[in-house]
């Protein structure tokens, strides 16, 4: 029973390949290009088996006519048993003759002219002839050879002229079996040296570098003489060198930012001790003191947070967005709310976002990156020292929603502009850490969407965040 279903698995699981698919196609194929060769094949034999029988009887005939008409009846009858007929008719000199007879055991059932038929008549006779089982009589009309004679005439029986056929085709079907069966091995054969062994080869390289990706030596090394394997192979080492190098400077990054984070922990606690004692010096009745204390804290209050900011995003993981169905108007007028009461008498706000609009996000991550993105817009504006607007929008498109924060601050520099998503770079306020875009930009791609800087200059600065519409949820 086990050995049945192993063999029955292999069966399966033989097909599902791509050498054992490729044979069975090329036996399919073979066997099709045989069968259309088979029918014009079986067709010509039959017409070479009515003109042999037809020169039968036209020397059968002719033998009489050496006797002048005197022939034996036993002779006349060999002669018609040897042609396989039973009668002939000779036309000469626009005279017809009925040479030789004998009688005919049912009436004729159809006539066929053999001087010039077409090939669809032919092979429509012939499969005619192979379909029908039953001994017909029938008549055929031939040009007689080296013209001997004007037309020629017999009539003979279906039964051996079909046996004829069907022998001659099962010939013809089993050397066609013969010919796809040794075709398809050697294609088999050809495919499994030519293509299968070099993709074989690629899925082990494959197997290999994933054991150890850092592993230079399990690079795959093009070797292929086929040119769309080579390709292949050449774009499989270039993503494999390409992921080594990404993995390496993953691992430097990895063991920088422990040793970052290490030296961060021990600094903020020397940072944090500093702290208390520039808030003592506060309470100095020196006025040299007095003067240089509050910069000295605003300064350690600074490191303080970097260090903070640093060991936070160091151990940040966050989690996949869970997706749920709210009004986005709310949670902006709360986001906005909060900002007004940290901002001055300089900043306004401007909400211009539908109360019926609905979008699907997760409702605490999207408000983090709202927060950031205004918290960033007030304290650029806070820092001209001038009154500026924030404008909050948001609409809906066929792909998602958009949310666009606009403010009128001075804009970023040009050196912020190229690294602004990145940590530790983007920082443009005094004291930032450089992380607050990073971690904007982190979150809203968990969503699939995008934050981009649509624009910055000395008019001000616009920030688009895109979120994609989710239709498998439901929600188109």
């Amino acid at each position: 029973m086990a050995g049945s279903i192993r063999v029955k698995l292999f069966g399966v699981s033989f097909f599902r390949t791509l050498s054992g698919r490729f044979l069975v196609l090329t036996v399919v194929f073979v066997m099709l290009a045989e069968v259309m060769i088979f029918v014009p094949s079986v067709a010509r034999f039959r017409q070479d088996y009515i003109m042999s029988r037809l020169e039968r009887a036209q020397i059968a005939s002719l033998a009489l006519l050496a006797t002048d008409g005197m022939i034996d009846p036993q002779l006349e009858s060999e002669l018609l048993a040897n042609a396989e007929v039973y009668n002939v008719v000779l036309r000469r000199d626009e005279v017809r003759q009925l040479v030789l007879s004998s009688p005919i055991p049912a009436p004729i059932h159809r006539t066929y002219d053999m001087r010039d038929p077409s090939a669809w008549e032919l092979i429509r006779d012939a499969i005619a002839c192979l379909l029908d089982p039953q001994e017909r009589i029938i008549r055929v009309i031939g040009a007689p050879v080296r013209e001997a004679g004007l037309l020629i005439e017999i009539t003979m029986s279906t039964a051996p002229l079909r046996a004829a056929m069907i022998e001659y085709g099962l010939r013809i079907l089993a050397l066609s079996a013969l010919i796809s069966v040794v075709t398809a091995a050697l294609l088999f054969l050809a495919v499994r040296r030519l293509l299968v062994a070099p993709i074989r080869r690629v899925v082990a390289h494959m197997t290999a570098y994933a054991e150890a990706p850092e592993d230079v030596r399990r690079v795959i090394e093009p070797r292929s003489d086929i040119l769309e394997v080579r390709e292949a192979e050449e774009a499989l080492r270039s993503l494999q060198q390409q992921l080594t190098a990404a993995l390496r400077q993953r691992e430097r990054l990895a063991q920088l930012g422990g040793a970052v984070a290490r030296i961060s922990h021990d600094l903020r606690n020397i940072l944090t001790s500093a702290q208390l004692f520039a808030d003592r010096m506060e309470a100095s009745a020196d006025p040299a003191v007095q003067r240089a204390a509050p910069k000295l804290v605003s300064s350690i209050s600074r490191a303080v947070t970097l260090c903070e900011s640093t060991l936070a995003f160091g151990k940040a993981e966050e989690p996949p967005p869970r997706l749920t169905r709210f009004l986005l108007a709310p949670l902006i007028a709360e986001v906005v709310e909060s900002e007004q009461m940290a901002a001055g008498q300089n900043v306004r706000f401007v909400i211009d976002v539908p109360k019926t609009l609905s979008i699907r996000a997760d409702h605490e991550q999207l408000h983090r990156v709202l927060t950031n993105l205004v918290r960033n817009a007030r304290q650029a504006i806070e820092a001209t020292g001038r009154a500026g607007t924030i404008t909050i929008s948001a609409g809906e498109e066929d792909e998602g929603w958009w949310i666009r924060i606009q403010d009128t601050g001075p804009g970023l520099p040009m050196r912020v502009r190229e690294h602004l998503f990145e940590p530790f770079q983007s920082g443009s306020r005094k004291g930032g850490a450089g992380l607050g875009l990073a971690i904007a930009a982190e979150l809203v791609r968990g969503h699939g969407g995008r934050l981009e800087l649509a624009r910055s200059d000395e008019s001000g600065t616009e920030f688009v965040l895109h979120l994609p519409r989710d239709l498998g949820a439901g929600d188109g």
